[in-house]
């Protein structure tokens, strides 16, 4: 299994751009990555990676051998897939990617769930609120909020979230509390965005009068991390538009308000996303069929 442990470890030097990131992703450390890339290079023959002391890049042959690679360990995973779908207790490494908030308080305490029933399939799960690329970045599933266009990927409806405009009474005290879409953007409110390498979304889409219509702010604070906005928040510094579910507990101890009651935010659709043959690895099917319908459960 040593080269296909090396093409594993390749793939995520690869992708995430580090032998250490690597290694910590795959239990190993940044020795093992290195010499795993070693081997790979020598048994082919090639340069897979350009190194300094500061960058990691692929190189030409790098970036094509990457997009074999992924082939050949999908094949192998189909393969021992078929060989073990009537098999009562699978095995194997299942890697996850969810958003920071819905990760936090509804994903990540169902995994230790999963894995009490199938006590030999690992999970590894990346808590992000990036767009992640579920193909490239070797995903087996991903669970997403918002709207989905991407056809080459199926995808399990969960629930639309509904989401609330909320700021703390010290921001209301301070800066008032907005009515409506038009008092947040004819008063200036500090209305905090989240934002990341990629996202063209500079914008809140709010109903308003039977209408949907969308408001843009110049944000004052952003974050790629939807949590540091909610910190944000709580400490006075401008108001967040939120799954409910990720602030219900701030809302009841009102340390969260909700304004602009009159424009309230779209939902926000919620689904686990996966490429069309994963579903025929069983450890995937039964890890995607058990977190869409324990998902379900706990947000009922």
């Amino acid at each position: 299994m040593s080269y296909v442990n090396n093409l594993k470890t390749f793939i995520r030097v690869h992708e995430l751009g580090s032998m250490s990131a690597a290694g910590r992703d795959l239990r190993v450390s940044p020795a093992v990555s290195s010499n795993r890339i070693s081997e790979l290079e020598k048994h082919l023959g090639i340069r897979l990676f350009n190194r300094t002391t500061r960058n990691l890049k692929p190189t030409e042959q790098g970036d094509l051998f990457y997009k074999g690679a992924i082939k050949i360990l999908d094949t192998i995973s189909e393969v021992e897939g078929s060989i073990s779908d009537g098999i009562s207790n699978p095995k194997g490494t299942i890697f996850v990617a969810a958003p920071l908030g819905i990760g936090k308080k509804l994903i990540a305490p169902l995994v230790p769930k999963f894995q009490d029933k199938y006590p030999e399939i690992n999970v590894r799960l990346r808590l992000t609120d990036r767009k992640v690329d579920i193909t490239n970045e070797g995903l087996d599933a991903a669970f997403v909020l918002g709207k989905l266009v991407d056809s080459e990927l199926r995808v399990l409806p969960i629930h639309d979230f509904q989401r609330i405009l909320c700021a703390s009474p010290k921001y209301i005290e301070k800066y008032g509390a907005p009515e409506n879409g038009s008092d947040l953007s004819a008063k200036s409110h500090r209305c905090i965005m989240l934002r990341y390498p990629g996202l063209n979304e500079f914008f809140w889409t709010l109903q308003e009068d039977n209408k949907v219509k969308r408001y843009e702010f110049i944000s004052p604070l952003e974050s790629d991390d939807g949590d540091v906005l909610t910190t944000w928040a709580l400490s006075g510094s401008g108001i967040i538009n939120k799954p409910i579910y990720e602030v219900s507990e701030y809302l009841k101890t009102k340390e969260l308000v909700a304004v602009a009651k009159k424009s309230p935010p779209t939902n926000l659709p919620f689904s686990c996303v996966y490429p069309h043959k994963r579903l025929q690895d069983p450890k995937s099917r039964l890890f995607i069929e058990f977190m869409v319908a324990e998902c379900k459960k706990q947000i009922k």
